[in-house]
């Protein structure tokens, strides 16, 4: 795995400027604001400009994306829109007329290079906690949309996104770094995980990827990727987007509230909806709590590879504790 430079200590300085001089490839003007949103695979700003308005910059980290994969969660960006109705963000082009734009950072050289791509700003908020299990029944529903446009969808030539499969996760790529370097994972929680790991990779083995099971999904579609504006919901966030199996949607959905007592109302709720739209066989949703565990061990890995974050420092070691003992169980079936 590519190292997370985004992570480092001093990073929030030096992409501030990096951000600033990239905002002449928009013509936008020097008197513009720049406010950082969020850090994580990439680095995402508010742009308020006052001669054109507010704009969303994001800066990608080195070594995650290439400029095609970059183009490829775009043009599946305007498929959504125009094929499924699915609200997603505008991509807004630099000067040249180019979408993935290419920003020198330190010497500039290609090599210390960074892609960048300005959006649309979109008004909403996240949808709120108290309303939370009717929250899922809506995206389990704009789920399946989104699952049934990609089974249909014909993808232009070139098309590239990565995978989230065993490999990618756990294996020889894992994308995200080792589980087994995690914030606080000593001998007992490295026994307690590794059971865990292989038994992932048995039952995912298992389960197979048929065209029914594996495809191209958001990978990342929690309610924080959504914002609620009135009548309208908009998807954000595709960075993460690629191939995976379908319901590794709904383990992403329950993201850092696995241990949360209202997770089986949660599921059913998110599963209610996606069957208003597509069918999920009995033998798959008996799965889910595979999933739900692959991404939980996924993120003990995200959180050990960018400990430099804001998010990953406020989870720290009680969520490695508390990921061990969601492991017990499902290892035991309780």
């Amino acid at each position: 795995m590519s190292a997370h430079d985004l992570s480092a200590a001093d990073a929030v300085e030096r992409l501030e400027g990096l951000a600033r001089r990239g905002l002449s490839a928009y013509g936008v003007g020097p008197d513009a604001t720049l406010e950082l949103l969020n850090i994580s695979e990439n680095a995402t700003y508010l742009v308020d400009d006052p001669a054109g308005g507010r704009t969303i910059l994001r800066v990608h980290r080195r070594g995650y994306h290439n400029h095609a994969q970059i183009s490829s969660e775009l043009a599946w960006l305007d498929a959504l829109r125009a094929d499924a109705g699915i609200r997603t963000p505008r991509v807004i082009p630099g000067r040249d007329g180019e979408r993935v734009v290419t920003l020198p950072d330190g010497d500039g050289s290609s090599d210390n290079s960074r892609h960048a791509v300005m959006f649309e700003w979109l008004p909403g908020v996240e949808p709120p906690d108290e309303h939370l299990v009717d929250s899922f029944e809506g995206l389990g529903e704009l789920t399946a949309r989104m699952h049934e446009h990609t089974r249909a969808w014909r993808r232009p030539a070139g098309f590239d996104r990565f995978a989230w499969d065993y490999e990618a996760a756990f294996g020889a790529v894992a994308r995200w770094g080792r589980w087994q370097d995690g914030i606080a994972v000593g001998p007992a929680e490295r026994e307690i995980l590794g059971r865990l790991d292989a038994a992932l990779h048995r039952r995912l083995t298992a389960f197979g990827q048929g065209p029914d099971r594996f495809g191209l999904i958001h990978a990342d579609l929690r309610l924080a990727n959504l914002l609620v504006h009135g009548p309208d919901t908009f998807v954000i966030d595709f960075d993460d987007s690629g191939w995976s199996w379908l319901l590794y949607d709904l383990g992403a959905a329950l993201s850092f509230i696995e241990h949360d007592p209202r997770v089986p109302e949660l599921v059913d709720s998110w599963t209610r909806g996606y069957r208003r739209i597509r069918e999920l066989p009995a033998a798959d949703e008996a799965e889910i709590p595979t999933f739900v565990m692959m991404r939980r061990l996924l993120l003990v890995a995200w959180i050990g590879s960018h400990a430099g974050t804001e998010l990953a420092r406020s989870m720290g070691a009680e969520f490695t504790a508390t990921s061990c003992d969601l492991a017990e169980a499902y290892l035991t079936g309780g």
